[in-house]
């Protein structure tokens, strides 16, 4: 599993992974009961992968952020996640010294703790995220096939141009 395949659902908790898409949204299978569910397509969606923290000298990937928590604090965080947000801030700051602080939640920080207590175990951080086929962009491509060019003129070609169709009538 890697972390662009885990979503954040607003107004949904927890995580989940998404399973497939349809032409109205997507399934997806929630990480903590592996119940599935479908995601409305007009539903805002954000992958884990695409979710960055702001540092004092731009913005540091959640990927970069959950390697810094293991190193620091390893498997077990030494915070109570449910207790007082100053103290967390507190802990967070010296897992992340450089982080924000105007910018940056107490209800952000848990959340992203809460990700981590969940990611642990089924996800290594250190780990680089290959690209696949799928996720590359269209833009990129070398097209095999020439790129038809448009007529600038409206109207038939001279060459498709018939002879005039109009019937005249005979009067009587």
């Amino acid at each position: 599993m890697q972390l662009k395949e885990i979503i954040s659902v607003p107004g949904m908790s927890g995580l989940y992974k998404v399973v497939a898409s349809n032409k109205t949204g997507v399934i997806v299978e929630s990480l903590q009961d592996a119940k599935r569910t479908m995601v409305s397509g007009t539903q805002r969606i954000m992958t884990l992968s695409d979710i960055a923290l702001y540092v004092k000298d731009g913005e540091m990937p959640l990927r970069e952020v959950f390697k810094k928590i293991k190193e620091t604090s390893g498997d077990k965080l030494d915070v109570d996640l449910k207790g007082d947000p100053e103290k967390i801030r507190t802990y967070f700051k010296k897992l992340i010294p450089d982080y924000d602080e105007e910018k940056v939640y107490a209800s952000e920080i848990k959340k992203m703790l809460n990700w981590y207590e969940a990611l642990k175990d089924k996800i290594d951080f250190s780990k680089e995220e290959e690209e696949t086929e799928d996720s590359k962009i269209p833009g990129n491509v070398d097209h095999e096939k020439p790129i038809p060019k448009i007529h600038e003129a409206h109207g038939p070609k001279a060459e498709h141009a018939k002879s005039s169709t109009a019937r005249t009538r005979k009067k009587v």
